[in-house]
């Protein structure tokens, strides 16, 4: 082991030099004259600033209006995400309190620029199915805010006391069009409406081709339904959809003893004791699907005898369940079953919210403000979604497997949270990366098309 001298050296040094590419980012969506023209000041920090500063500490899984403090004499920070200034942590609190509904829909403005932008020549890839639909993946989930009095906090569906939000996701690769804040005590489908409002022509402005919206069973609303073949119809656009069907009443026992007395019905025996049957049926839903794409519903039946311990029944055990959908009919039951299950990777997006970026506990007391946090974590998950998919998939990236995506936590390690040196030579800045950096290829490359674009 060596001793090492510590010592403090006479150059800036910075731990995060990833935030050089939340800077290019938010120059090219030209937030400075997208906010400061609408909401100007007249003495003191520029709202652009706030919002900059703000999305500056989500991307490095910071949502404490006090982290501020740690970047108020970093020059690196400053110039980086191009700052005119660095406002204190009551100023960031209070101007975000003041402005939280007024900046709504400016939020969801500049995530759209953002997810609008061409990066190198080319638009985002948003990870459409092999089927050649792009899905629209939406769901709500807990946020654990228990022990605090903030504004609207509720006992939610997962047992605690917080918020559930309301999240769509836009392709297989986790991009975020909106995540709205919601009390923790109101239902999934309750208002979800409107957001379908907002998000599916967002979606529709994005992605040429047909999209296909998957919920579970907390959305079957006929309403819901209705609502996304009206906006299919208003876009002109295929927009199909899948919903897991919520059985509530329906008599699953009658609905098995009628299929395993027809002999026609075709078993497919999974293991000793344990068999399921599929198949569908067409529904008459007045305002859904259309002629050409009737809604129809496609059940699966399973029947087990023998449990998973190797315990015989007494009686069979029956499970029921059922996708409601107007997909094409060249679209076999098996098959929208399978596009169902692939529905489940929302869940990592929502994970990715709560851990990596250290979402789940709220840093306001009023609804409001919270909410506005929402939606800049959104265009905060969006910016580092970019970063990582450009760089860290590149043959030259960092040694990592190989995959489609990466996680949030894994472009803040490999890029966000970055050594760098920032140096003034000759009237230029730049900032200078290890020699044994790995990142080194991507990195320069990356931020190289930024400043061409």
């Amino acid at each position: 082991m060596t001793d090492f001298i510590i010592k403090k050296l006479p150059y800036e040094l910075s731990s995060h030099a990833g935030l050089a590419f939340v800077g290019k980012y938010l120059k090219r969506i030209k937030l400075n004259s997208l906010v400061d023209s609408a909401f100007p000041v007249r003495s003191g920090v520029a709202n652009s600033d706030i919002l900059k500063c703000y999305l500056g500490l989500l991307c490095l899984g910071k949502n404490d209006f006090d982290a501020i403090e740690n970047f108020r004499g970093d020059e690196f920070f400053k110039r980086a995400v191009g700052l005119g200034g660095v406002p204190s942590s009551p100023t960031l609190r209070q101007r975000l309190d003041a402005n939280a509904s007024s900046w709504f829909d400016l939020a969801a403005q500049m995530n759209q620029l953002l997810l609008s932008s061409n990066i190198n020549g080319k638009p985002i890839d948003f990870g459409a199915l092999e089927c050649g639909y792009t899905p629209v993946d939406l769901d709500t989930f807990a946020m654990d805010n228990g022990g605090t009095k903030k504004e609207l906090v509720g006992r939610t569906y997962a047992g605690v006391d917080g918020y559930c939000p309301f999240a769509v996701y836009l392709g297989s690769l986790g991009y975020c069009l909106e995540l709205a804040l919601r009390p923790g005590v109101q239902h999934s489908a309750a208002e979800s409406e409107y957001n379908f409002e907002r998000a599916l022509p967002m979606a529709a402005s994005l992605v040429l081709g047909a999209l296909l919206v998957r919920a579970d069973s907390g959305f079957c609303s006929v309403k819901l339904m209705q609502e996304i073949t009206a906006q299919a119809f208003e876009l002109k656009r295929e927009i199909a959809f899948i919903i897991k069907w919520n059985p509530r009443r329906a008599p699953v026992e009658t609905i098995a003893a009628a299929r395993v007395a027809d002999t026609s019905t075709p078993w497919v025996i999974d293991r000793l004791g344990k068999r399921e049957c599929i198949w569908q049926e067409s529904l008459e839903l007045v305002g859904v699907g259309s002629d050409a794409k009737a809604a129809r519903r496609v059940y699966r039946l399973v029947e087990r005898t023998i449990d998973k311990r190797g315990v015989v029944l007494l009686l069979p055990e029956y499970v029921l369940e059922g996708w409601t959908t107007t997909l094409p009919e060249r679209f076999s039951p098996a098959e929208i079953i399978a596009l169902y299950c692939d529905h489940a990777t929302h869940e990592q997006f929502h994970s990715e919210f709560k851990s990596d970026m250290d979402l789940e506990r709220l840093p306001s007391g009023k609804f409001d403000t919270n909410y506005l946090v929402c939606q800049l974590a959104a265009l905060a998950m969006n910016l580092l979604r970019l970063i990582g998919q450009n760089t860290l998939n590149e043959p030259d990236a960092p040694m990592r497997h190989s995959a489609k995506r990466r996680r949030i936590k894994t472009v803040m390690q490999e890029l966000m949270f970055k050594a760098a040196r920032m140096i003034k030579h000759a009237g230029r800045w730049f900032l200078g990366l290890g020699d044994s950096d790995s990142g080194y290829a991507v990195f320069e490359r990356h931020y190289g098309r930024l400043s061409t674009a």
